[in-house]
């Protein structure tokens, strides 16, 4: 296939949209989408911050191999991105020919080293960058549509987990995507981590990015929810998934995977949604102390209630702080 040329598709989108345009492209050109980020590089100084929502524009590019059905392919994709513009607005895609000795290349000058929240870092493997005093450094490549640092909610748990991870403590990741934050939890001290998700090429992507940021005797991806814990407790959560999936895991004993007094950050939730997934999270013990926002983002940090717990203070709840 490296002797024939490739169309390249690019569609501009928010950040926020980026992930959903590189999953539609992603069913055309398997492990051939990059996401072109701008903002947020290590050079610019700037970081996310739950009081300065931050939504760059990024570029996503598919790139899908010339033969003679790429017309059809490429009607197919016009059709699959109206679908999705339906639904969030971006503008429609352009088309260029790439051609055999420009491919190899052609992606990865897409990916630049970038910088998330006040340490984090995320490095493609084949980028240089000196390490700086505090820095952490995840490495992530390409070839997965989910987990690439850009999107809100995954921004709002890198900043839980700066400000509320305490070394040496157990974590888990549920519906952990590309690993991101599994590997994160493990680089700032954390003494094991679980990562779980349903889908199996998320497994694969999470674990073959454990693997290459080295923190293996750490992390253990695996595939399944709740019914795979198996009774143990943790003493912090990360829970990155939709508010109904949310609402559903509080029902079937979500609460008992966080040992009392620990911490969960829910994210994945609008704001439209809070009022209904405060109310499953209080119902089952979880009490809400810190809230983030970022657009329409909601993120929830929340603490297990133990015998010794004060009586929640309304002014923490929703602070936003």
């Amino acid at each position: 296939m490296m002797d024939m040329n490739w169309l390249d598709t690019t569609v501009i989108v928010s950040a926020e949209a980026a992930e959903a345009v590189t999953e539609v492209l992603s069913r055309f050109a398997p492990n051939a989408v990059a996401i072109e980020q701008r903002a947020l590089d290590v050079g610019s100084g700037t970081e996310w911050s739950p009081d300065g929502p931050l939504e760059p524009t990024v570029s996503v590019h598919a790139y899908v191999p010339i033969d003679a059905e790429i017309e059809m392919k490429r009607r197919q994709i016009e059709e699959a991105l109206w679908h999705l513009r339906q639904i969030v607005a971006f503008p429609e895609p352009t088309f260029s020919e790439i051609k055999p000795e420009d491919w190899e290349n052609a992606w990865k000058e897409h990916y630049q080293v970038m910088r998330l929240g006040r340490r984090f870092v995320i490095k493609p493997s084949w980028q240089e960058y000196e390490q700086q005093s505090g820095d952490v450094i995840l490495e992530l490549d390409p070839g997965m549509a989910f987990g690439t640092g850009l999107h809100p909610t995954t921004q709002m748990c890198l900043y839980a987990l700066e400000r509320h991870l305490r070394p040496g403590g157990s974590v888990l990741d549920l519906g952990c995507g590309s690993g991101i934050l599994a590997i994160a939890a493990a680089k700032l001290g954390a003494r094991s981590v679980l990562g779980l998700d349903i889908d199996p090429i998320a497994v694969q992507a999470a674990h073959d990015n454990v693997m290459r940021n080295r923190v293996d005797a750490t992390v253990c991806v695996e595939h399944g929810s709740l019914e795979t814990i198996g009774g143990r407790a943790f003493e912090f959560a990360l829970v990155n998934i939709l508010a109904q999936i949310i609402i559903q895991l509080c029902a079937q004993g979500l609460a008992d995977t966080i040992e009392p007094g620990g911490t969960v950050m829910f994210a994945g939730l609008i704001d439209a949604q809070e009022k209904e997934v405060r109310e499953a999270l209080e119902g089952v013990g979880l009490r809400v102390m810190e809230r983030v926002q970022d657009g329409d983002w909601v993120g929830l940090i929340c603490r297990r209630n133990s015998s010794t717990d004060p009586e929640e203070s309304p002014g923490l709840a929703g602070s936003g702080t």
